[in-house]
């Protein structure tokens, strides 16, 4: 079958919605279209030679942000804290690790998600589920919840909206490392995951002083960093809508963002989304779960990776704490016995949601901690290394999962509450998780 950004509507497509008005929805794709594109392919290409060095052990990927962004959230002050703690989590990694530390922002563009039922129902109502700001709307109310064309449009400009307020700060000096101690989120203070980071903050302080001294060369670049932007390519209209050729280059390239992912509800193998994926130029991830199987492995990354281009294929494993010890070896040394070199990250967050006795949907940090570690000794055991991690995280002072080291407990969790979607780790446990990461590398 001859691949086209639309050939994925030959193929059946899972965790997609019905629009009510198909003229209106090609106005609004062809709108899209013409619009400029919020990413260019020389960063994509970048970021996909950062990711063959990440996937040979040479850095390490990070990738973060929120489980669902809200348009509501396109301000100023959440924005520059979701960038504030990336920062400071790739500070710890790069002190730690002594690698290179790629970032990459589940940011500018995560506005729609996979729901389990199509539907939503309360006392004597049922409407269809909320699906992200990029499909409809959260307010349970018939005319909220039904799919609008037109929000993709106003997804593209949030994105849009987002990515250039970022740049302006990576730009303008927001992400100097001779300043590091301006990334700060004031409600931190005083725990002692602070103390610790303050204590890295001085000792990169006193090797950057040092280096000046003896050079006299105040370097440029550590005057700003790059910050890759990714999103699950869920609706795929509007991923359709940004894809294109560009000059001197082969192929098409999505640049609605620089990595996009499949997740496991829409990575069948004679599904649209693996369709669509497999014609694009970007790097891309495949989230792994515990129902995935060694051949369906293996046929994802044949059609998606023919070639076996280096920094191609990200496989972002969320097994749960109790699973991982059982079903990640086999996948690892699948991939391994085949050849291939790929770059495996952990996502600790997904397979460890649970639901508290008062309803509260939660995530336990030692869940959390515990299949990072496991999966470090896994593939360390196997030959291979785990090269990255992908975790739900806000720079706000919220209270969605349990644990950390001020020991919130689901008490607790009524405080701060404010996800719509999944509970993300707090400014406080995001950091500490890094601090655990780069300990772990260090010691090896």
């Amino acid at each position: 079958m001859t691949w086209s950004p639309k050939s994925w509507q030959e193929r059946p497509a899972q965790q997609q919605v019905a629009y009510g008005d198909p003229v209106k929805l090609a106005n609004v794709l062809e709108q899209m279209a013409q619009l400029p594109p919020l990413v260019t392919s020389w960063e994509v290409e970048n970021l996909r030679a950062d990711l063959a060095k990440a996937a040979k052990g040479e850095a390490f990927l990070l990738q973060g942000g929120d489980c669902a962004e809200s348009f509501d959230d396109c301000r100023s002050e959440p924005i520059a804290a979701k960038l504030k703690i990336l920062l400071q989590m790739s500070l710890v990694l790069v002190h730690g690790t002594r690698k290179p530390v790629i970032r990459v922002g589940r940011i500018a563009g995560q506005y729609a998600k996979p729901r389990s039922a199509d539907t939503e129902t309360r006392g004597e109502v049922t409407l269809p589920a909320y699906r992200g700001d990029n499909v409809n709307r959260n307010p349970f109310t018939a005319a909220d919840r039904e799919p609008d064309p037109e929000l993709m449009l106003r997804g593209y400009e949030r994105a849009a909206l987002t990515l250039n307020f970022i740049r302006g700060l990576t730009d303008g000096g927001f992400a100097d490392l001779h300043h590091p101690e301006q990334w700060d989120v004031s409600f931190a203070h005083g725990s002692p995951n602070a103390e610790q980071y303050e204590h890295i903050v001085s000792s990169i302080r006193e090797s950057l002083n040092f280096l000046s001294a003896i050079t006299g060369v105040e370097n440029e670049v550590l005057r700003r960093v790059t910050l890759y932007t990714s999103h699950e390519a869920l609706a795929l209209p509007y991923e359709q809508a940004q894809t294109r050729t560009v000059p001197r280059r082969t192929g098409h390239y999505n640049l609605s963002t620089h990595f996009p992912w499949i997740g496991m509800r829409t990575a069948q193998l004679d599904g649209a989304h693996v369709e669509f994926f497999r014609g694009i130029q970007n790097p891309i991830a495949i989230k792994v779960g515990p129902a995935m199987t060694i051949d369906w492995l293996r046929g994802l990354l044949e059609v998606l990776d023919p070639q076996r281009l280096p920094g191609r294929i990200t496989l972002i494993a969320r097994m749960g704490a109790d699973q991982v010890g059982e079903k990640l070896p086999a996948l690892v040394a699948a991939v391994k016995g085949e050849g291939r070199t790929v770059l495996w990250t952990c996502d600790p967050m997904h397979g460890n949601t649970e639901t508290t006795p008062q309803g509260i949907k939660t995530r336990r940090f030692d869940k959390i901690l515990r299949e990072l570690e496991t999966s470090f000794e896994l593939h360390e055991s196997l030959g291979s290394h785990l090269g990255g991690v992908h975790i739900e995280l806000t720079g706000e002072d919220v209270t969605e999962c349990i644990g950390g080291a001020r020991g919130l407990d689901e008490i607790g969790l009524e405080r701060a509450y404010k996800t719509r979607v999944d509970p993300r780790l707090n400014y406080e446990q995001a950091l500490e998780l890094a601090m655990r990461i780069a300990k772990r590398m260090r010691a090896k």
